[in-house]
């Protein structure tokens, strides 16, 4: 018998993406990003200072390492609903528009928590619909876009992140300075951008006759065998130690600078960081996607990557000061983009079937995730009893060098 032929929504992108698409699907990030960053940098340490000003750490550690424990299931899982989705609408824009609709649901919880638990459940709410928009929204790059666009694609999909982050910390500390109105104003954001994105792009649908698994057989596939997938295997690793080193170096900013340096406006102090670093972003996610293209080379630029982000964590390590996070946040912000940049084109290149691209993809963002579980935890104890913010720098720099290693694994890219 012959075998079916592949449907188009499974058929690996020949066609370049237009600018038209490019720009909705970056819009649309800025609006994911915003939507998770700004609380995560502003509004939930601020709210874990007002609801319990002496134990500020342990409240925060506990409310993003609960909503990241959240983030770890819904996003893999709803990357493999989309992958089994028969819509008429598509596969994955029905998906994308409820996790916008969740998420911003659960930052109008925030905006009115009074106390731990109710934050604690809004934020888990937020990171249940916006993981499961992320998950959407990632898999559209293998779905849409061509290998030799990737690099280019996947350095604006960074600099979305980075945009998103600092527009929300201009969002959230100049222009809406309310508490409730921070959590209001991302959640208008996020729901606007995916509508956008929803409506103006196309979303190929998979044929209503076209075989699925059973849930049992689809859930026992979330397991993706290193041995028989070695290369998936060493690129998780990889994105896992350059997220977990950013995360220990980015997630107590504030607090670095209220406690460790001492800057007299703290909120102002990390505007201009994100800026610096939003700045550097751009110029190493445009600059290292381009040329990352052009050679079809990855490798290379991952480890250049590593060592420009473990040199600004060592900056900090060494010297706790106003002028070292003004000279880290740059070389931080370059590395990350160059790493972004090629990131995603590597691990959309070792995912093993087409046929899994989102749920494949959910369990690359585990990678993504997990160390926003990991981190708090280290970062609490490490403040607490292992040297404080020099140590917390530091292990941020023997992180991200440790996944310098790791993508050396990867046979099937360059």
């Amino acid at each position: 018998m012959k075998p079916a032929a592949l449907p188009e929504a499974l058929a690996e992108p020949t066609v370049r993406v237009r600018p038209g698409w490019t720009s909705l699907l970056f819009f649309a990030n800025i609006g994911l990003w915003l939507a998770i960053y700004a609380p995560i940098q502003v509004l939930l340490p601020e709210q874990a200072e007002l609801l319990d000003a002496a134990h500020k750490e342990v409240v925060f550690g506990l409310v993003t390492g609960v909503g990241a424990v959240v983030s770890l299931v819904v996003n893999p899982l709803v990357g493999l609903a989309s992958d089994r989705t028969r819509s008429r609408f598509g596969r994955r824009h029905p998906w994308t528009l409820a996790g916008a609709i969740i998420g911003a649901a659960g930052l109008a919880v925030l905006a009115m928590a009074g106390n731990v638990a109710v934050m604690t459940a809004g934020w888990c709410l937020v990171q249940a619909g916006l993981n499961g928009m992320l998950a959407t929204l990632t898999s559209t790059v293998p779905d849409r876009v061509p290998v030799a666009q990737r690099a280019w694609i996947g350095g604006l999909v960074g600099i979305s992140q980075m945009l998103g982050t600092v527009v929300g910390a201009v969002l959230v500390t100049v222009l809406i300075t309310e508490l409730p109105g921070g959590y209001l104003a991302c959640a208008v954001v996020v729901v606007v951008g995916a509508v956008l994105f929803v409506l103006r792009t196309p979303d190929l649908p998979l044929p209503r006759d076209w075989p699925v698994e059973r849930w049992r057989a689809a859930l026992a596939q979330l397991w993706i065998s290193p041995r028989r997938q070695p290369d998936f295997a060493w690129a998780w690793g990889c994105h896992f130690m350059i997220n977990l080193g950013n995360a220990l170096g980015t997630f107590y900013l504030l607090f670095f600078l209220k406690d460790a340096v001492h800057y007299p406006d703290p909120d102002t102090g990390l505007l201009i960081m994100m800026g610096l670093y939003g700045a550097a972003l751009v110029v190493g996610g445009l600059g290292v996607g381009y040329l990352s293209d052009s050679s079809g080379r990855r490798k290379p630029f991952v480890l250049l990557s590593v060592a420009v982000m473990a040199l600004a964590a060592l900056l900090l390590t060494l010297w706790q000061t106003w002028p070292a996070a003004l000279a880290a946040s740059p070389l931080l912000g370059l590395g990350f983009g160059a790493y972004w940049a090629v990131a995603l084109a590597i691990l959309t290149q070792v995912l093993p079937t087409a046929a899994d691209r989102a749920k494949d993809l959910g369990v690359v963002n585990i990678a993504n995730l997990l160390p926003q579980v990991i981190a708090p935890l280290l970062a609490t104890v490490i403040l607490a009893d292992l040297g404080g913010y020099p140590a917390l720098f530091g292990a941020s720099a023997i992180a991200t060098l440790a996944a310098g290693g790791l993508i050396l694994g990867v046979r099937k890219v360059r």
